[in-house]
């Protein structure tokens, strides 16, 4: 959006932004001159990272690999730590997720959860209405003052809530709504220097703190970039160096090979690493499926204990104790449904296994996507830790991670077929109808769907296709195949009353548009954003 502001624009702190009802609360001049005072001086440096981005993606595709990096081996075979979290910090066993809607909010502040992160990101279609209201509903969770009346009921926080975090946008998008000199401003910017700029001294009032999740870093520079940032955010806001605490998810095959470097960027404000497994499943299509021999199966068939994502956490956990940081597990998507009890009760003791594991392998801290789901975590993290509030002694000497661990893709079992092909075109056209509808984290099948997941299963669409896979019905995927499929995906689900008056036709041309045009586009929300009301 590099033409003037049109009229809907209103000028404030040295930038123009799209009006709103809240801008009196969000949007003030004082915010508005902070963060696009942040814009102007971290700009070209993102702008830099992101070529880069894509110049390594040109070397990827011509067949350069991942690896350990030789100019950084002083900072890995280093003796250094981080310091030790803060109290609140401590202990986050269970951490739930969610987008920042004001009832979901609340009934995950409320869900017995050690640590709620508020999504600014995957779970949320960033629709200017969300992207304002999410930073009310913010402000007035970090002053307790959240709560929601309806016909049905009202919803306020309980006495004891759970720590909040918030994940603002990665580094590859930007806030179309907000120009900054003439150009659309970052949206890790807009995002983070928003809810810094209203509530860093707030939580820190209220005995928590300015809490960040960071998303989608590829590098240690990436993090060094957040580094300066967070470090001028305290300069300009009058806080002590390290009072902003972050958390790293590492959700790249790139960021695999650079947790230790990651950490020691961010050493005077980060607390913990996060195994992002959606997303890293993602990039290891999108960063290498080019070749072959990254080929992936049914996305059902890679969990956690397939080679090359079991390499990637154990070599986490590692990292993380070495360096006296947090380890924090994945996601457990599923939804109970109480309408399927046979369902529910085995994707319970799925759920129950996978936590297990995790808790086994030295993980701290876990992620669900359900309120019903906290005490189901929690058994398995109490059954280790008992009353530690971490596993931080944990060292695990005994892992040792080689490049070719991290890249072992193709020891993954599991087969393409037919059926994960028309799972992944159906959950990808009604997550996106949704998306453009202003939900980012959907319901579908009994999982909670956010983009991470939508990208696997447009990811693989394109990538079976590229190279041409073989399904198990002995039935080639192609262009026409898929293309087919997404169509039947669209009939049914015009078909089901709850998609029926959604987007469906629009997500069906984005969806063609992301998974079977030749080149990979890098993340699906970049091109869906420009359909975004």
């Amino acid at each position: 959006m590099n033409e003037a502001p049109d009229a809907a624009f209103v000028r404030s702190g040295g930038l123009a932004h799209r009006s709103h009802a809240h801008a009196s609360r969000v949007l003030t001049a004082q915010a508005c001159e902070f963060v696009g005072e942040l814009e102007r001086r971290f700009r070209s440096r993102r702008s830099d990272l992101l070529a880069a981005r894509r110049e390594r993606q040109v070397r990827l595709d011509a067949g350069e690999l991942p690896r350990f990096l030789a100019e950084t081996e002083a900072v890995r075979e280093g003796e250094w730590r981080v310091p030790a979290a803060p109290a609140a910090l401590t202990d986050r066993r269970v951490e739930i997720t969610g987008p920042t809607d004001r009832k979901m909010m609340i009934n995950a502040l409320n869900s017995g959860a050690k640590v709620f992160m508020a999504d600014l990101e995957d779970a949320n279609s960033p629709s200017w209405d969300n992207v304002i209201e999410g930073q009310v509903n913010l402000q007035d969770a970090v002053r307790g003052e959240i709560e929601l009346v309806t016909p049905e009921r009202t919803y306020r926080l309980a006495a004891e809530t759970a720590t909040l975090v918030v994940r603002p946008r990665g580094w590859h998008l930007v806030e179309r709504h907000v120009e900054v000199d003439g150009e659309p401003m970052s949206a890790s910017l807009f995002d983070a220097g928003l809810y810094l700029f209203h509530n860093a001294r707030a939580s820190l009032e209220a005995g928590q703190g300015p809490f960040l999740y960071l998303p989608k870093l590829e590098g240690h520079l990436e993090a060094r970039l957040w580094n300066d940032v967070l470090s001028h955010v305290e300069d300009v806001l009058g806080l002590a160096r390290g009072t902003i605490r972050v958390t790293v998810l590492i959700e790249t095959i790139l960021a695999a090979f650079e947790m230790d470097e990651i950490l020691h960027e961010l050493r005077e404000h980060i607390c913990g690493l996060n195994a992002g497994r959606w997303d890293y499943i993602f990039s290891v299509i999108k960063k290498l499926g080019r070749h072959r021999r990254f080929v992936l199966p049914d996305r059902s068939a890679v969990t956690m204990t397939v080679p090359f994502m079991r390499a990637y956490t154990e070599l986490l956990v590692k990292t993380c104790h070495r360096r006296g940081a947090h380890a924090v597990g994945g996601m457990a998507a599923f939804i109970p449904n109480r309408r399927k009890p046979e369902v529910t009760a085995r994707a319970l003791e799925q759920v129950a296994a996978d936590k297990r594991r995790e808790a086994g392998d030295g993980f701290d801290g876990t992620w669900v996507a359900h309120p019903d789901l906290v005490p189901v975590a929690a058994a398995e993290l109490d059954a280790v830790l008992g009353e530690r509030p971490n596993q931080l002694e944990r060292q695990r000497v005994d892992v040792h991670t080689s490049e070719s661990d991290l890249l072992g893709v193709e020891c993954s079992p599991g087969a393409v077929t037919l059926e994960g092909l028309q799972r992944n075109a159906s959950v990808a056209l009604r997550y996106l109808a949704a998306w453009l509808g202003g939900s980012g984290a959907v319901a579908i099948d009994d999982l909670m769907e956010d983009a991470a997941t939508a990208e696997i299963c447009r990811s693989q669409i394109w990538q079976w296709v590229h190279h041409g896979v073989v399904l198990d019905t002995s039935t080639a995927v192609t262009r026409e195949l898929a293309s087919e499929l997404i169509a039947e995906s669209l009939r049914s689900a015009s078909l089901d009353p709850q998609w029926q008056g959604s987007r469906l036709e629009e997500a069906r041309g984005l969806l063609v548009r992301v998974a079977l045009e030749d080149e990979l586009v890098s993340f699906l929300t970049i091109p869906a954003y420009d359909l975004l009301e």
